[in-house]
């Protein structure tokens, strides 16, 4: 099966207002596909709803051959929010350990992730006391923990500086190459060109699903950036703009 991921329909009501609106793709196994668009667009919905804890008015959601949400795919999907995942009253380290420990992995498994996201120096620091790029790591390195099929990641890379937004890239795109599915979430269009597919969403509607190539084309643009500007205002201009959507 060459597809990880296929939304058909999709439509999510949230707040008594209609956020993503009737989509359709679909994200081939083995890439890392770029979810962009602006703050407030429907990202963290549609994410929601690709890990199974997001209710649905229609369409359906599968993900590796089953319905999104089914308990078969808990140990299957790693999921990485915004907001830290960890525990703050312990180290980097403990951490690791602790999740690998649910996943009956044993601690050198947990310490070669904590290593993989570059933590190292910090392994032994409470995550309380680290910077807001460094709980994100934290995150990552226990969700990796498991070497999920599928993993989705609400913006991962903010808050990082420029070596460390590389390396993390870096190791995306080799979790990729050994069969990882990626959905990478990020309003940084400066890193769309790193992605084999994008999604780019705006007001709950899907506007794009294609190269990064194909979307410079489209828009008649070498800049990705410019590009999406491009589709966004087209569309305002072609339709009521929709807000409400998270």
């Amino acid at each position: 099966m060459d597809t990880a991921i296929e939304v058909d329909g999709l439509v999510v009501d949230r707040g008594g207002r209609q956020v993503l609106h009737g989509l359709d793709f679909a994200v081939r196994r083995g890439s890392v596909t770029g979810l962009l668009g602006p703050n407030g667009s429907g990202k963290t919905t549609l994410m929601r709803c690709l890990v199974g804890v997001q209710k649905v008015r229609a369409g359906t959601v599968t993900v590796l051959g089953r319905p999104a949400g089914t308990p078969g795919l808990r140990r299957r999907i790693g999921y990485v929010t915004q907001a830290p995942s960890v525990y703050a009253d312990l180290t980097v380290r403990e951490n690791a350990r602790y999740f690998a420990a649910l996943h009956r992995l044993p601690r050198t498994t947990a310490d070669e992730s904590v290593h993989d996201v570059g933590l190292d120096p910090v392994a032994g620091r409470l995550v309380a006391a680290l910077s807001g790029g460094e709980r994100a790591r934290a995150s990552l390195a226990c969700a990796l923990l498991s070497r999920p099929e599928v993993l989705v990641l609400d913006e991962p890379t903010v808050g990082q500086d420029p070596v460390v937004r590389r390396d993390l890239w870096l190791r995306f795109h080799a979790l990729a190459e050994a069969g990882t599915t990626l959905l990478v979430s990020s309003h940084v269009l400066d890193e769309a060109g790193r992605c084999d597919r994008l999604l780019l969403i705006r007001d709950g509607r899907l506007i794009a699903d294609d190269t990064p190539d194909a979307v410079r084309r489209r828009a008649g643009t070498s800049d990705l950036e410019t590009a999406f500007l491009s589709m966004v205002l087209d569309g305002e201009a072609r339709e009521p703009r929709m807000k409400g959507a998270v």
